[in-house]
């Protein structure tokens, strides 16, 4: 048995697969987001006690003994935790907002352009480094106090094995030199943090391994850390070949693609470039901030049940009779394939003719014009697969192979936490037959005619996009003016 760690935003999931890759079980729990003001912060024990939970129920009922674990989780963020991998105060998630004004000046002057040319890394609000400089200025003691800022799986990796340590994936984001796959001292003096250096971990390459000490698994079980969940899911849907892509439609809508090209100086900084376990290749990676979360926000505020969507989506046209959405909802604005911190989502187009459907629809639609805006921008040249918790709507899917105008390789299942034990795999030198492991479940094919009509709706999109990026970064440029002449606006929870 092979077990798989996937330590999400919102669900902890742990699977188990065989030696073949079939997933034989799974166990989940839902974890709690606090989010007020622009704040957004995760419970490190609540969390961790997740994990335990999910793995003791699996370890009762596995038929065979523990080969190895893999572990995978969200990126990003900021986990602080003493000596003992114990926290410091609760984590500050990705999706936290609150160095929004932070990242505004570095975009206004040249950190912002100079730390994407040297790492590859597009920052915004919620990735380590704005952080990291917001809790310096504001929250000094919460550093002190604290041994190392970590990831999230680097937190649980430590609390499970007593190893401090991250892996070359999670250190892209924004401290590592893609290059040397070191941490850049440059960096972390144009970020203000060279005095914080000793916080970061250190970077195993690719993974760091330990063993379990309990609770969860057996004590003893071999276990590897990483990499994190976008990376993990590119492994766990084989997309490994340059010029191949991965659509996750989660929580995060994120769009991966294998390069053996890096290149740090064309194109607008965003997005990153995440080193893989394999030297000399990346992956280009535009992880736009909210995927099946503005969809569950459209539902929540309609009363629309999940099970209710597929239909709707049939019983709608194309173009949704007029309705539009800009699917920008994160608190911290977007950060790929460009960074608006001050970014918004914006819905257009509705009467008082406009049905559940329309609105539904169009947010399905939103969201699928952000994916083919984030593939182009990563250099999508071969094959496509598709994985995620979006992809459990036939619909919706349907739609995206419409709207991005190619086949879909679907993968289904814990497609994260199969990429964390082939990692482990690899790492322990445990042969396993990956093509096997990430076989695609089902192929999802356009249709030509609505193909024809969302390249014009895509058009449209982007001319939206354009004019809403434009009063963004001028409400950002009022706001810079603003405090410079004393006005006091400190925006969201600055």
């Amino acid at each position: 048995m092979y077990v798989g760690i996937d330590v999400g935003t919102s669900m902890v999931k742990a699977a188990v697969f065989d030696a073949s890759g079939r997933q034989v079980a799974v166990e989940s729990r839902p974890v709690a987001l606090d989010i007020r003001d622009g704040f957004v912060e995760q419970d490190m024990d609540e969390v961790y006690a997740a994990v335990v939970e999910v793995l003791a129920t699996l370890a009762s009922g596995l038929t065979g003994p523990v080969e190895l674990a893999g572990l995978t989780g969200q990126g990003d963020g900021v986990w602080l935790v003493d000596a003992q991998g114990r926290p410091v105060r609760p984590a500050i998630s990705w999706m936290d907002g609150r160095a929004h004004e932070l990242l505004d000046a570095w975009m206004a002057s040249d950190v912002f352009g100079s730390v994407f040319r040297r790492t590859g890394s597009a920052m915004f609000p919620g990735c380590p480094g704005p952080v990291l400089a917001w809790l310096d200025r504001h929250e000094p003691k919460a550093l002190d106090a604290a041994t190392t800022a970590l990831y999230c799986k680097d937190m649980v990796f430590q609390r499970l094995t007593g190893v401090r340590a991250t892996d070359v994936s999670d250190a892209s984001m924004p401290f590592l030199d893609p290059r040397t796959r070191t941490y850049d001292d440059e960096t972390l003096a144009r970020l203000g943090l060279s005095h914080r250096s000793g916080l970061l971990a250190p970077v195993a390459d690719p993974v760091a391994v330990g063993e379990t000490r309990g609770p969860g698994l057996p004590p003893g079980t071999r276990i590897a850390d990483g990499p994190y969940d976008l990376p993990a899911c590119a492994l766990g849907a084989g997309v490994t070949r340059p010029g191949d892509g991965l659509l996750i439609v989660g929580t995060c809508l994120a769009s991966l693609v294998a390069t053996d090209v890096l290149d740090l100086e064309g194109g607008e900084p965003a997005g990153l470039h995440i080193s893989t376990d394999r030297r000399g290749q990346w992956l280009r990676a535009m992880p736009a901030m909210v995927g099946t979360a503005a969809l569950d926000w459209v539902l929540r505020t309609t009363g629309v049940r999940h099970e209710e969507v597929d239909a709707l989506l049939d019983a709608t046209p194309p173009g949704a009779n007029g309705v539009r959405v800009l699917p920008y909802f994160a608190p911290s604005g977007e950060r790929a394939p460009f960074v608006e911190p001050r970014l918004r989502a914006e819905l257009t187009g509705v009467s008082l003719e406009t049905t559940r459907g329309d609105l539904v629809r169009a947010t399905c639609e939103g969201i699928a014009f952000a994916a083919r805006h984030c593939l182009e921008a990563a250099g999508l040249t071969g094959d496509l697969a598709v994985c995620g918790g979006g992809t459990r709507s036939p619909a919706w899917l349907r739609l995206f192979a419409d709207v991005l105008g190619r086949p879909l390789r679907v993968v289904e299942g814990e497609v994260g936490a199969r990429g964390a034990v082939l990692a482990a795999a690899a790492r322990f030198g445990v042969d396993l037959d990956v093509a096997e492991w990430t076989r695609p479940t089902a192929v999802v094919e356009p249709d030509s005619g609505r193909a024809e009509f969302y390249t014009r709706g895509y058009a449209a999109h982007l001319a939206r996009l354009g004019e809403a990026r434009g009063r963004a970064r001028a409400e950002a440029a009022g706001g810079r003016a603003g405090a410079g002449a004393g006005a006091g606006w400190a925006g969201g929870a600055g």
